[in-house]
């Protein structure tokens, strides 16, 4: 539109410029005319020299140009009106493009608002077009979460895997089971092994197998669970059968008792700081992940025998624990009930002190003991004159007795100072689980330094042959406190080699007195020939290999051992005596003269029978002693008698104490079902255990191999 303007503007303006042409010709020649009348006779002249051309007049030519004059003013009054029909055109174009370029800029206005318009429509589109779709996902989500609760709703209604009470969540588990065993050697432990009575070679029980089909493991359990706004507390309670009962027997019903396994209260506020007390399981047994008490959380080894493999460390005893969380790490410090192992009793010489006992009447402890065995011994003679079918009088020798009773307590309870501590760190950096923990252990008792079996036999009689006192009278005088601490540090890793396919792993712990908590149960202490509490240092291993090919099949391996290590004390004071034998002395110029006769000469030196002694030799004290007698651990075992009964007894015993325990065992589960009504398992396992002592006097030791097998089948609730 401008550059249409712009041409009528230059076009205007050439027709003004060729009229003003024009019209200044017209002026000149008009002009010119008026100037040129006078000299009309030169013309007319010059109009005779031509008078062959026809020359137009003056008026002629004034008459053309007018006529031209007029022709232009014609035109030029033509191109005024073109000019201002140009002009209007061009006020109009003008007009036009202003109200174009107004309309321009309104509609860029209205293009930029519509822009911004059909942005935010867009926006608003793309939004109402996720909304549609979230809509869209939420309802299919919905419609899959309502579907997915119906079906929990019908489940918990036809098969609840919970029970509600209260505000608190019960969770049932557990398993019942029938198992069977075999050992190539005779224990009288029934399924569970005991791993420190394993029979020695000669031993009459070690002549015969054993076996026998067994429920005693069943299992029942429930975990209690309730929400608070700061936490959330919880209750474990786990038994199984494996409780003796004063009627329990093989005889005719094996109705074996429901013993308490976990009895366990817990607080876990929403920073996870938890405190646990009650029985459960101890701190030192390995965990899965970080640190629990839940029985699903322990990592024990999978197999049948309910005593676990060799070289195991664990414990089920009562305990306070204090427990906090992290991310990737857990520490704990637990205070738990002590008992100390004590072996002390020892070639029948046994120095005195007071350590534990049985349960007293009036408490619910273990009050039942396996046994006494009263043995009476001759401690003297006594001279005594008797007169003989002849009428003579004559000497006799009169031994005087002495009973000894030697009880066995099933379970002493041993006097304790105070709670085993025990501290606890546990890592799961991503890759594995690994633990380290440490152990304080405190006991005490009161000693009566110098006091043995001697002097309870012996202890004030003058030996006849010596006129020496064999051994100090038993007196309470000088009895002393004295108290030990004991404890260990062991450690545990878990690591996944093939991802929830393999898994091994390696525990440990040694110390002196942590025999307690190893499968063995070997002795933490034992005692000097003063009385004096002394530390047997303790050792446990084990090595595991868990392999799940495919979700129903598992199988296992593992190989461990529990260790005590010798603690040989010796004194002058745990000699041993031996019974005394008869001899009739008297003194002969100035000297004893014995004889095993009363002869003429004694009696005229006026002798008298008594109790002699010979030579002392001294006895074994402590573990593993060097004096030991253990000469029957090496001969074959012969028929025994004990109390009218026969075939319970080997002849001559073999008291070596224990050194180690060892056991490889390996086995598998398959799972016949597995679903949501539990599992159907088949089990079988296989193992080869060892039992070793330590050399006594000659060097002679003893050893037992057990070969044991173990199936089970076992339904385990969902």
């Amino acid at each position: 539109m401008q550059n249409r303007t712009r041409e009528e503007a230059h076009g205007i303006m050439r027709l003004m410029r060729n009229t003003l042409i024009l019209a200044s010709i017209a002026t000149s020649l008009t002009c010119q005319a008026a100037f040129a009348a006078p000299p009309a006779a030169k013309k007319q002249a010059t109009a005779k020299k031509s008078s062959a051309a026809a020359v137009p007049t003056v008026e002629e030519q004034l008459k053309a140009m007018q006529e031209a004059i007029q022709s232009q003013a014609s035109q030029i009054a033509g191109l005024r009106e073109e000019m201002a029909a140009r002009s209007a055109e061009l006020v109009k174009a003008r007009q036009e493009a202003a109200e174009a370029r107004a309309a321009a800029v309104h509609a860029e206005s209205a293009a930029a608002a519509d822009s911004q318009a059909l942005t935010q429509n867009s926006a608003a589109v793309a939004a109402l077009a996720s909304n549609v779709t979230e809509i869209r996902t939420g309802e299919t989500t919905l419609a899959a979460t309502v579907s997915t609760e119906t079906a929990k709703v019908a489940k918990q209604i036809e098969n609840p895997s919970q029970l509600h009470f209260k505000g608190i969540t019960l969770t049932p588990y557990g398993f019942f089971n029938g198992e069977a065993y075999y050992r190539s050697h005779a224990t009288g432990g029934g399924e569970v092994t005991p791993w420190n009575a394993l029979p020695y070679e000669h031993a009459d029980s070690y002549l015969l197998s054993e076996s026998g089909l067994s429920g005693q493991q069943s299992r029942v359990g429930v975990t209690m669970e309730g929400k608070l706004p700061f936490g959330t507390i919880r209750a474990y309670f786990e038994g199984d059968f494996l409780g003796v009962g004063t009627g329990s027997n093989n005889n005719q019903s094996s109705s074996y008792l429901l013993r308490q396994r976990i009895a366990l209260a817990e607080l876990e506020t929403k920073n996870h700081w938890t405190v646990s007390g009650g029985q459960g399981w101890s701190l030192v047994t390995e965990g899965k992940s970080g640190i629990s008490t839940a029985a699903s959380n322990m990592a024990l080894p999978t197999m049948i025998d309910p005593n676990y493999v060799a070289g195991l460390v664990w414990a089920r005893m009562g305990s306070l624990r204090v427990t906090k969380a992290f991310a990737k790490a857990a520490f704990a410090v637990s205070a738990e009930n002590p008992q100390l192992i004590y072996s002390a009793s020892l070639a029948g010489n046994t120095p005195y002190a007071v350590v534990g006992s049985a349960g007293l009447s009036a408490s619910f402890l273990n009050q039942a003991i396996n046994g006494c065995s009263p043995s009476t011994a001759i401690v003297n003679y006594t001279n005594q004159s008797e007169t003989d079918s002849a009428g003579n009088t004559v000497a006799v020798a009169v031994p005087v007795y002495k009973t000894l009773n030697s009880c066995a307590n099933l379970m002493n309870i041993s006097f304790n100072q105070a709670p085993d501590m025990i501290v606890k760190a546990a890592f799961d950096p991503g890759f594995g689980h690994y633990e380290i923990f440490g152990i304080s252990r405190f006991f005490h008792e009161t000693v009566y330094p110098g006091e043995t079996t001697n002097s309870y036999l012996y202890g004030g009689y003058t030996d006849v042959a010596t006129g020496a006192v064999v051994a100090p009278a038993l007196s309470a005088s000088g009895a002393m406190y004295n108290s030990i601490v004991l404890g260990g540090i062991g450690g545990s890793m878990r690591v996944p080699v093939i991802a929830n396919k393999l898994t091994v792993g390696a525990k440990a712990l040694w110390g002196p007195g942590v025999g307690h908590f190893g499968t063995s149960v070997l002795a933490d202490a034992t005692s000097n020939a003063a009385g004096m509490l002394v530390p047997i240092h303790n050792l446990s291993g084990l090595l595991t290999a868990e392999f799940t090919p495919t979700p129903r099949l598992q199988i296992y391996t593992y190989y461990g051992g529990d260790y005590a290590g010798r603690a040989d004390e010796s004194s002058t004071l745990a000699t041993t005596l031996g019974s005394p034998t008869a001899e009739f002395c008297a003194t002969v110029a100035g000297t004893i003269t014995c004889s095993k006769t009363a002869t003429e000469e004694l009696l005229a030196a006026g002798g008298k029978w008594g109790a002699h002694w010979g030579s002392p030799s001294a006895a074994a004290v402590g573990y593993g002693s060097r004096l030991l007698n253990n000469s029957a651990c090496g001969t074959n075992a012969n028929p025994g008698y004990n109390g009218g009964s026969t075939g319970y007894y080997s002849g001559g015993g073999c008291g070596a104490q224990t050194r180690n325990v060892q056991e490889a065992t390996a086995g598998f589960w398959y799972d016949l079902y597995k679903g949501d009504r539990g599992r159907v398992r088949q089990g079988f396992q296989y193992s080869y255990a060892v039992r070793e002592s330590w050399s006594g006097a000659t060097g002679i030791g003893a050893k037992g191999v057990e070969n044991m097998i173990f199936t089970s089948f076992r339904y385990i609730l969902p």
